[in-house]
């Protein structure tokens, strides 16, 4: 049975709107971009001349052709937007972090839940080709038991930019942020941890919010126990540290580079063909074979692959698969965030 195609408009074309979620929808078929919320449609119209531009969420939501909305918009407006959506009857997928807190989130989810739509987080770094590669390496079990995980987003960005991201406001700052997909993925491997702990700090000049965190989680409790992750981001580091770095009773695996998804579509690629997703840099694994020790051992990458994110929501509205990230997963995930800036605050671990 071929199933009608969804109609999609986006709120929002600044950074994230533009580059993670414009061509990523548009490139999965059942999927259009039909319309844009923005207040710069010269942008808009030059990448997807066929949209129509309406100039706020009110016009947009209002819109009876769209069965979609993706909130695409600085963080402290993904709340109300969302909710409008909602109320307005439509089907929702919001850029992380979901809401500004577990509050706001749980209201989001009660909404979509009395509603009967569907209401998904962007959490496209589930489709990254090194944390899929990750997923497959500890779930054959190649390095037994996990004792140790780190994964870094560390990059060198040392001139503070006049964005909202980097500002004093609420939903600024790295732990929200960066923060979001490494926390995100930690509980996909390993569930929620017992106990949580965040440094935090504003260690570039003029700094005005936190540019810079560690965290630390403890799994005290079966399956996992015991096990400590490392998750850290930082803008002060022109030589960064492995994107993954995992020790376990059977060996150890490091993984140099990231996904080259968000570099492509920074560069104005499209999703699509052979080559998309494919991560050149190998992890090499450090094996215990026969008493002896195995040294690199490189272990092929899988394909990282934005769309199929979307194509599960996709599938998701129209009933024949679930939702790839749900507002139960979402909302646990903003009490996490929650927890981790009140640690930073207390100078102390919390147990969720």
């Amino acid at each position: 049975m071929t199933l009608p195609p969804l109609r999609a408009g986006l709120v929002g074309y600044g950074f994230a709107g533009q580059t993670f979620h414009a061509p990523v929808l548009a490139a999965v078929p059942g999927l259009e971009l039909i319309a844009v919320a923005s207040s710069r449609p010269e942008s808009v119209l030059a990448d997807w001349p066929g949209v129509v531009v309406v100039p706020d969420t009110t016009a947009l939501v209002a819109r009876p052709d769209l069965d979609l909305i993706v909130v695409a918009t600085p963080n402290a407006q993904h709340h109300p937007v969302a909710k409008a959506a909602l109320e307005a009857g439509k089907h929702v997928v919001v850029d992380k972090p979901f809401t500004l807190d577990a509050g706001e989130a749980k209201e989001l989810a009660a909404l979509a839940h009395a509603r009967s739509l569907v209401l998904s987080v962007y959490q496209n770094r589930r489709f990254d080709a090194d944390f899929l590669t990750l997923r497959d390496l500890l779930a054959r079990g190649e390095l037994g038991r996990p004792v140790y995980f780190e994964s870094h987003f560390d990059r060198f960005r040392p001139e503070v930019r006049d964005r909202w991201r980097e500002r004093a406001v609420p939903g600024g700052g790295l732990w929200v942020d960066l923060g979001a997909h490494l926390l995100d993925q930690a509980v996909q491997l390993f569930g929620k941890p017992d106990t949580i702990q965040l440094d935090s700090a504003m260690v570039r000049d003029n700094a005005v919010v936190e540019d810079y965190f560690h965290a630390v989680l403890r799994y005290e409790s079966a399956p996992h126990a015991p096990l400590r992750v490392v998750l850290h981001a930082t803008t002060l580091a022109a030589h960064a540290a492995p994107r993954y770095i995992v020790h376990g009773t059977r060996g150890s695996y490091v993984k140099q580079g990231v996904d080259p998804q968000e570099d492509a579509l920074r560069a104005g690629q499209r999703p699509g063909g052979d080559a998309w997703g494919v991560d050149p840099l190998q992890g090499e694994l450090t094996l215990a074979a026969t008493g002896n020790w195995v040294q690199n051992k490189t272990w092929p990458n899988r394909s990282g692959d934005y769309t199929a994110y979307y194509a599960a929501v996709r599938d998701a509205i129209h009933g024949v698969g679930p939702n790839p990230v749900t507002p139960e997963e979402a909302v646990a995930l903003m009490e996490l965030l929650d927890l981790g800036a009140r640690s930073a605050r207390e100078g102390r671990a919390l147990a969720p």
